[in-house]
């Protein structure tokens, strides 16, 4: 079984979560949840409708009305992102690098299609992913392991042999549940938000000193 990197996208590949913090802090204001922004930014993990069902209850929303809220949210991150949108500092040689040196590559994201087709195209780099797992492709959310594992298999990867990208504590416990070993990109989270997780190979800014074939 081969080795393969799997890489989360929002906070991991574009430095965006910011910007989804501040369009979640707005939605949530308007539909009356009255949270701090630091409490909106600890929610802000796994599919959109389970933040507003762990925020409001499961029976405020119907199904339909929370994929509305959930477009609408996304609308507005697209828009006041796209002047921003750029990969994070040296992930584009990264790629390049990991492509030359044969090592297959996929995304692991909770983002919707919506979401993924608008960084992957406007960046044109979806060439270098051999599996995209989204949140319309899994039944449970990060921290279960069901994106990173469907990600090896599609990648014909041995789980164990897979190094996840990630920004995230819940993502990087996905990864330890997978039995994954991760790189942590501190886009928006500390290092000291990472204490409870021991399958932590590096904590990085930006890609600029990682080298594909030596974190294996």
């Amino acid at each position: 079984m081969k080795k393969a990197f799997i890489f989360d996208m929002n906070g991991t590949m574009i430095d965006d979560m910011a910007y989804h913090l501040e369009g979640w802090y707005n939605t949530l204001l308007e539909l009356g949840a009255g949270l701090s922004r630091e409490a909106v930014k600890k929610e802000m993990y796994g599919k959109n409708q389970e933040l507003l069902v762990r925020v409001f209850g499961k029976d405020r929303f119907t199904a339909a009305e929370m994929d509305a809220l959930s477009l609408e949210k996304e609308k507005r991150y697209q828009a006041a992102y796209l002047p921003h949108l750029r990969l994070i500092p040296g992930l584009q040689a990264f790629l390049e690098a990991a492509e030359k040196e044969g090592i297959p590559m996929g995304i692991g994201t909770a983002a919707i299609p919506f979401n993924v087709d608008f960084a992957l195209d406007n960046l044109h780099i979806r060439h270098y992913f051999k599996s995209i797992i989204t949140a319309n492709d899994v039944s449970t959310s990060k921290p279960h392991p069901e994106v990173f594992l469907k990600a090896a298999a599609e990648l014909g990867a041995d789980p164990a042999s897979c190094i996840v990208f990630e920004d995230a504590p819940k993502g990087v416990e996905a990864a330890a549940n997978a039995g994954m070993k991760a790189v942590v990109l501190t886009t928006m989270h500390t290092r000291e938000e990472f204490s409870d997780y021991d399958n932590i190979i590096t904590f990085v800014s930006d890609y600029n000193t990682l080298i594909p074939g030596q974190l294996f």
